[in-house]
C-alpha cells in the first residue's frame, strides 16, 4: 500500500522559513511526478509546486520564494519555503503520480499544518 507521509509543518513568523518533507513508501514503481498542494481555511485546494525529471513548476504566488526538490534514493520530496507570508497559512499536502502530469493526483498524504503568524 502506497503511503505519503509529510513532516516539517509548524508555526513560523512572517518572513521566516520552513522545510517540508514527504516520504513515499510501498510503491513498486517510481513516481514520475511529485508535488505539493495546500488548502487554506475556507479556500479551494491550490497546487503549489511539482517536480519531474523534466523540470519544475511553481504557482505564481510562491515562485521565487519556494523551492521543490527530490531525493530519488530516499523516495522523498521536499518543499523549502522562504519569506513566508500570512497567506501561506494552510494545510500542505504531498501528492504523487506515476505519469508525467501537470497535476499529480494518484496518491495524497494526510497533510501537515503550516501557520504563518506573529
Amino acid at each position: 500500500q502506497v503511503q505519503l507521509v509529510e513532516s516539517g509543518g509548524g508555526l513560523v513568523q512572517p518572513g521566516g522559513s520552513l522545510r517540508l518533507s514527504c516520504a513515499a513508501s510501498g510503491s513498486k514503481f517510481s513516481f514520475n511526478t511529485m508535488g505539493w498542494s495546500r488548502q487554506a481555511p475556507g479556500k479551494q485546494r491550490e497546487l503549489v509546486a511539482t517536480i519531474t525529471s523534466r523540470g519544475t513548476y511553481y504557482a505564481p504566488s510562491v515562485k521565487g520564494r519556494f523551492t521543490i526538490s527530490r531525493d530519488n534514493a530516499k523516495n522523498t520530496v521536499y518543499l523549502q519555503m522562504n519569506s513566508l507570508k500570512s497567506e501561506g497559512t494552510a494545510v500542505y499536502y504531498c501528492n504523487a503520480d506515476k505519469f508525467y502530469t501537470a497535476r499529480p493526483n494518484d496518491y495524497w498524504g494526510q497533510g501537515t499544518q503550516v501557520t504563518v503568524s506573529s
